[in-house]
């Protein structure tokens, strides 16, 4: 007895130890309170960037629970934080659990049993990030309390979270936190402050950094895509949005269908395990308010979002949309919320809402992540590991994928042969009859060998436009994706491929985002009820990036093998040559290659000469198509020359002698790009490619547009899709986006008055015909080809029918729908708006304006370059109604004056994704202004 009492006085005394250390650790944390003289979610109060950056250095001071990681520079060139949290003892073998997480992730070269060892070993890595669309404020400010309470609670709860789970709690925008927390503190009264976003709140592209995670353009989608998917592999990943859906206080996992047949079907589950941890703790809370499944869009089809990307990488990739802002607000009363269901289990009453609670629905939403990691931390270790091996066995041997299409190809030849004569049908007498099935030779169907997913791509070096796919795979490795290249030429499949040829092999962990990214999706048609309107969907449906960037492929059936090596980092592609002729006249260059738009504008930008011949010249053993470009020789050309070959990767071929024939004459152009108030993501992403193929150009506002004298100032106008009102008093640019309309001027300092206004029919439009009557060139993308109609010019749209009581009216939904697809359209590349382009193209297409030419319009010079020639066209995505596409035309030329106008449907600068279709976007600016001349 003496014995026992001693022990539990010695485990009495070793308690209180703890205790004091934990209260001694406690005391040393600076809270929010004493950082920033406010409680984070506070009324009108919201803590910044640069007070994020301070308080977060001075708890990893604080704290030997944190270390505070800078993960790369901003667009802005701020650094971007990650606070890795998790025990002292924990962190002394960081790099140990993360090779860990790495190697589970990866899954190669690991047995079950040696995968169960690691993941036992482990720790659960969670990703909790924060601030993405800086607008919805909560997300950072939540973030900032997060971190606190994991550096400063003791209850056993966080102690066993410590313990079991390292979580990685990542800044996601921090030039958008600047921007709009800087903005909203300005006014010193705080219930007058409102929030002032001026511009976009990430430098070029705003809301869209959360669909740049495949493409990976932009510093920060590649700063978390390095640590997601090289770095540390996390098992779950939590990305905080804001706002919830009316009526409720949240929206949280689980999503509503469609789910995207590529991933590993464990990634469903495990959502729907996450989800039911994160509304279980609301519940026992008392939190009444998360809705989840139809209670709001949101799917798990798209790729290319913060948390949808993981999926495809084997992560359990969650979603939270909480109300709440720093003035006070209501939570509305909808008769339809109040009643529980499986989408609403806990519905909450009308009420008075202010933003502290949404902090602390954040926190709960978070605690109960790290709830299912801890006591769930084997499995989900484990977990990744099996979904990795998976997608390497099922890149290993032959696999089918079953489709939406692929099924309901069965289903139409299962109902053909039912309404057959009785004597005529093949039933299976285990299936149809008895069981309602059908006979196996149609699930036999679907597993034709032709139908079987590839074992891998290639990518052959000597395709015409070979840099473009080097950029393709410069986003596949940023997303982890291995590539091989060829050292060597082979053979695969019978083909003969050069070396340098990239290699994109199926079996590897993350095979699902390989599938994604080559080949077409087929998006279910989501409609309630046979010819009901069709459901949109969370973003868009089809985005195949192989297809988008016009890149050459070959899909390969069999397994193949070859002289290959892994690709480490990002590949730069060989350098160009220079053909030499012995005194040469000049050069060509092609105008296949995107990256010879560089080297357009910088020639002109030297005052060198620049042509574009208009028939197909032989060069290097080849024949160059139409539009091929040609620089005279003259000095100080050959090392500007030298220097693109070498840093870009452009052939250049030099000729004995000046060719002949006719030719556009290029001159350097002055580029107005519009934009508005609160900045323009289409606008935004134009500006970045402008950046990227340095075209000169500057953007221009409404008020200035307004003003005239156009044509002394610019050559072109670019005017993206919401630019431009449909309709006379329609909206055109508004701007209105996440807090309503701009403010008033009144209300606005005079620094960004410059900036207000909106394009309109009767100011604008004025003098943007007398900019086109007097030379100018423009061009309008989407819905902005409106600006055909204010001009009065033969245009209509296809989209259209005739009722039987007379007219047009527009095509209703439940008929025509494309809401974001990949569809062809058929060009001719003998125009110079398409030169360097095939006879074909994949166009991305988002519900876009297609054009029917009025009978006058060949009369008044309007020409079709881009048309819809078949009934069928989708290539990716989702198309109800496609075959009214059929005879429409996307792309217009239209004269107006001395000057032209162009007319692009599709979105061809879309996300700066479709670089297969850049060139015809990049022609127009040159064409217009350009010169005809004989040589």
């Amino acid at each position: 007895m003496r014995q026992a009492s001693r022990c539990v006085l010695t485990l009495a005394a070793m308690a209180a130890l703890a205790v004091a250390a934990a209260l001694a650790q406690s005391s040393k944390i600076t809270s929010p309170q004493e950082q920033f003289g406010f409680h984070l979610g506070d009324d009108y109060q919201l803590a910044t960037y640069t007070q994020l950056t301070e308080y977060w250095k001075k708890l990893d001071q604080e704290s030997d629970r944190m270390i505070l990681v800078d993960i790369g520079k901003t667009a802005e060139g701020r650094s971007q934080w990650m606070a890795i949290i998790t025990s002292p003892e924990n962190h002394k073998k960081l790099a140990r659990y993360q090779e860990i997480s790495r190697r589970l992730a990866l899954a190669e070269g690991l047995a079950e049993e040696q995968a169960r060892a690691l993941a036992a070993e482990g720790r659960a890595v969670v990703w909790i990030d924060g601030g993405l669309h800086a607008t919805e404020v909560l997300g950072a400010q939540q973030l900032m309390e997060t971190v606190y309470q994991m550096v400063s609670r003791d209850d056993p709860e966080t102690q066993r979270f410590l313990r079991d789970v390292i979580l990685l709690a990542v800044h996601a925008n921090p030039d958008g936190h600047a921007l709009v927390a800087e903005g909203y503190m300005r006014e010193k009264e705080p219930a007058k402050r409102r929030f002032l976003v001026p511009r976009l709140y990430q430098k070029y592209i705003g809301h869209d950094n959360n669909r740049d995670f495949y493409l990976s353009s932009q510093p920060e989608s590649t700063n978390m895509n390095r640590q997601l998917y090289h770095e540390w592999f996390p098992q779950i990943m939590y990305n905080h949005h804001q706002t919830g859906p009316a009526g409720t206080v949240l929206f949280a996992p689980p999503f509503r269908d469609p789910f995207n047949y590529q991933f590993d079907p464990l990634i469903p589950l495990g959502i729907n395990l996450v989800g039911a941890a994160m509304h279980g703790r609301f519940a026992a809370e008392g939190k009444p308010g998360a809705t989840m499944l139809e209670g709001a869009s949101y799917s798990t089809w798209f790729n290319g979002g913060l948390r949808t990307t993981t999926y495809f990488h084997n992560m359990i990739g969650l979603l939270s949309e909480t109300i709440g802002t720093p003035a006070p607000m209501e939570i509305p009363f909808l008769p339809n919320r109040q009643l529980p269901s499986k989408d609403l289990p806990y519905p909450i009453a009308p009420q008075t809402w202010h933003f502290r609670q949404s902090v602390e629905y954040s926190i709960t939403a978070n605690r109960a992540v790290l709830d299912v990691a801890s006591k769930h931390r084997e499995d989900f270790l484990l977990n990744i590991y099996r979904m990795g091996r998976n997608s390497i066995e099922r890149g290993s041997r032959d696999h089918w994928t079953m489709t939406p299409a692929r099924i309901a190809d069965v289903q139409a030849a299962i109902a053909k042969e039912r309404a057959q004569p009785s004597e005529e049908r093949t039933f299976d007498s285990r299936g149809m009859m008895r069981f309602g099935g059908a006979p196996r030779k149609f699930y036999d169907q679907l597993r034709e060998p032709a139908l079987r997913d590839p074992r891998g791509y290639i990518l052959p070096s000597d395709q015409p436009d070979f840099l473009t796919a080097t950029k393709f795979i410069h986003s596949l490795i940023k997303t982890g994706i291995t590539v091989h290249r060829a050292t060597a030429p082979f053979t695969a499949a019978g083909k003969n491929y050069p070396a340098g040829s990239y290699v994109v092999k199926a079996a590897q962990a993350f095979r699902p985002h390989v599938m994604d990214m080559f080949e077409p999706q087929d998006h279910p048609n989501d409609v309630p009820y046979p010819g009901g309107p069709p459901k949109a969907p969370y973003d868009v449906t089809g985005y195949t990036l192989a297809l988008q960037m016009g890149i050459q492929f070959d899909r390969l059936l069999e397994g193949f093998d070859g002289p290959f090596e892994k690709i480490s980092g990002l590949p730069k592609p060989p350098p160009g040559r220079i053909t030499e002729a012995s005194t040469p006249a000049g050069y060509l260059l092609s105008h296949q290659v995107n990256d010879a738009f560089v080297a357009v504008n910088r020639l002109l930008r030297e005052k060198h000469e620049v042509y574009w011949l208009k028939e197909p010249v032989r060069a290097g053993g080849a024949t160059l198509g139409p539009g091929t470009m040609y620089i005279p020789a003259r000095a100080g050309l050959r090392p500007l020359l030298d220097k693109m070959a070498a840093d870009i990767g452009l052939n250049f071929y030099g000729l004995a002698s000046r060719p002949s024939g006719e030719a556009y004459q290029l001159k350097p152009v002055r580029i107005g790009l519009w934009d508005r108030y609160g900045g323009s993501m289409p606008s935004g992403w134009v500006r970045w490619l402008f950046e990227q193929y340095e075209f000169p150009f500057e953007l221009v506002y409404p008020q200035k547009l307004d003003a005239g004298d156009l044509k002394s100032q610019f050559d072109v106008l670019v005017f993206v899709g919401g630019a431009i009102p449909p309709r006379e008093g329609g909206p055109g640019g508004r701007g209105e986006g996440f807090f309503g309309p701009p403010p008033s001027r009144d209300n606005l300092p005079a620094e960004f008055h410059p900036l207000l206004g909106n394009v309109s029919a009767s100011s604008t439009v004025p003098q943007l015909r007398k900019f086109l009557e007097n030379g100018g060139t423009i061009l309008t993308i989407g819905s902005s080809t409106s600006l055909a109609s204010h001009l009065g010019l033969p245009v209509a749209s296809a989209l259209v029918e005739r009722p039987a009581s007379g007219g047009e009216q527009a095509l209703a939904r439940e008929k025509f729908y494309v809401p974001g697809s990949i569809v062809e359209v058929r060009v001719d590349p003998s125009h110079p708006l398409a030169y360097g382009m095939a006879d074909k193209a994949d166009v991305f297409f988002q519900n876009s304006p297609v054009f029917r030419l009025r009978p006058e319009a060949s009369a008044k010079g309007l020409k079709p370059l881009a048309w819809f020639d078949r009934a069928a066209p989708l290539r990716s995505g989702w198309a109800n109604g496609q075959h009214y596409l059929e005879g429409g035309v996307a792309i217009i030329e239209a004269p107006v004056g001395e000057g032209k106008l162009f007319l692009y449907g599709p979105e061809v600068t879309f996300r700066a994704q479709p670089h297969g279709t850049f060139k015809l976007f990049f022609n127009g600016i040159y064409y217009g202004t350009a010169r005809a001349v004989r040589l």
